[in-house]
Formats: C-alpha cells, structure tokens, sequence
C-alpha cells in the first residue's frame, strides 16, 4: 500500500489583499497529474480575466512525490515556488492549489510578491480539513437474525461500518475495516459463534478519513 500522508478532504478557497491586488487561493485533492491539470485549467477558466493564475500541485506523498509549479507571467521565483515551498512544508500529498491574482495597479516588488504568494497559500494549507489514507478490506458474511445488534457493535468496537444488509434466511452483511481491525473483528465473531462465523474478503483498497 503507499506510504502515510495527509490529504486535503475537500476544495477550499481563501481570499486576500496585499496593497490593493486581490489574491485568491483555491486548493482540492488531486490523485494523479491529470487531475491536477483539470483542475487548474478549471480555476483558470473561472477567473479568465485575472492578471495571473499561478498553478502548484504535489501529487503522491511521502518520498514518492510528483511536483509541478509555474510562474504564470510572475517574475521568475517570486510565485509558484514559494507557493510548492509551503506545500512540501505541510505534510500534504495529493494536492494542487492555484493562485489567483488581480492586479490592483501597485507593483510590489519580489520581495513583496514571494510574501503575499506565501501568504495566500498558507491560508488555504493551514485550513483545510485533512484526511489519511488507510487500507481497508471490505468483508461479506451471513448471520442469523438473533446476532445482528450484537454483530452490529462489534462492527462499532473495531472501527468498521455496516455498507449493506440483504434479509434473506440469514443476514448478509457488507463489511468495511481498516485493515489494522479486521483480525480482531474476526476474533470477536469467534467468540460470539463459537468459531462458526468468520467474513471473507472481497476487496483491499484505501479509503481516505479525517484525521
């Protein structure tokens, strides 16, 4: 599975001044460069007539990393890389941010453009809701009728989640768990059937949850 690293859970988007150029900072979880370029073509035909729309992204996480900044017509350094600086400073995989300015007729000089470049993304970094990737299996398994509550907080105990139940002569229930709980969910389905009832897995994959 890959390696543990925090992603944005939802698109965000913050909006600043720095004397009198408008910047706007949107950020959103990217899980390939593909997605990442949608995205930023997206932002860019949103605000089709702001001064510059300075796109960064970090796709993977860990030492395992893609990353893409550009300028967008700002002096060279003064946007995109401070901009990727402050995503590879906060444990942030799987992400894109574009950068939106208007300019309000004040140059501001590269110092002056590297802050507020720095400042419009940290304020869309700092608050993003985040989320970790985890392994989990989903599960299926049939129970008689008199074990469902108890199968039910089982299920609760060992961070798992009910997907679906199909009543039938048994219960079929879908099961979710990260992959870390799974073994003493079925341990616990042992002991309440007497080591007659165990789930069988069906798939492995990643979910992401907050954190």
């Amino acid at each position: 599975m890959t390696s543990i690293y925090l992603v944005p859970l939802t698109e965000i988007r913050r909006e600043q001044t720095a004397v009198n150029s408008r910047f706007i900072a949107t950020l959103a979880p990217a899980f390939s460069s593909d997605e990442a370029r949608t995205f930023i073509k997206r932002i860019r035909a949103e605000f089709a007539d702001a001064t510059h729309n300075v796109p960064v992204y970090i796709i993977g996480g860990g030492n395992t990393v893609t990353e893409y900044f550009s300028d967008d017509g700002e002096p060279s350094g003064t946007s995109g890389k401070p901009a990727l600086t402050v995503l590879r400073g906060s444990g942030l995989g799987d992400t894109v941010l574009v950068i939106t300015r208007y300019f309000g007729g004040t140059l501001l000089g590269t110092g002056g453009l590297v802050k507020a470049y720095t400042e419009a993304a940290q304020s869309v970094v700092n608050t993003v809701e985040r989320g970790r990737r985890v392994p989990v299996h989903v599960a299926m398994m049939a129970i008689p009728y008199n074990l469902l509550e108890r199968v039910r907080i089982l299920v609760s105990k060992n961070q798992g989640k009910v997907l679906g139940e199909e009543y039938a002569g048994d219960i079929t229930l879908t099961l979710q768990f990260p992959v870390e709980n799974y073994e003493a969910f079925q341990s616990d389905m042992r002991e309440i059937s007497a080591g007659k009832i165990q789930a069988e897995v069906i798939e492995t994959k990643e979910e992401i949850v907050k954190v």
